[in-house]
């Protein structure tokens, strides 16, 4: 199974080579290694968005990162640049999801440390054992 550290630029959309338009600039889709979550391309759009030609890739495809150059010439040291901004991003969502399991790690804990009978709550529903347990069910199974 493909991750988010793995999402890289792989080529060029092969639907949609590069053309020189009349204005003076080359439209570009560069193509991911497989499909970036939606909220992945949208943390991508959003370090990008001020970037003088606004990559951008659609969230409901999350495959291309769609946008343009001046110049041929400019292609090989834009490419390095759009490589290390999906490495960026994919280290800053990875980040992300870390510091918010942590969190809610964190407040787990914050309630299972509450006193009273909302602390003993807490504590019991933190313990409890959702994996199927078949040997155990047939013995309680045979005592009815």
């Amino acid at each position: 199974m493909e991750g988010i550290s793995d999402i890289k630029i792989i080529g060029i959309d092969e639907r949609r080579p590069p053309k020189i338009r009349k204005e003076p600039y080359i439209d570009i889709a560069f193509k991911l290694s497989h499909q970036a979550p939606a909220d992945w391309c949208n943390a991508f759009n959003t370090l990008l968005s001020k970037h003088p030609t606004t990559p951008k890739i659609k969230e409901s495809e999350g495959l291309y990162i769609e946008t343009w150059v001046r110049s041929p010439d400019e292609i090989v040291t834009f490419l390095e640049s759009l490589k290390a901004k999906v490495a960026e991003c994919s280290r800053q969502y990875i980040e992300r999801i870390q510091l918010s399991a942590l969190n809610a790690c964190d407040a787990n804990a914050a309630l299972e440390q509450e006193a009273g009978e909302q602390g003993r709550l807490n504590r019991i529903i933190a313990a409890l054992d959702f994996d199927i347990d078949i040997e155990r069910q047939n013995a309680q199974a045979k005592l009815k």
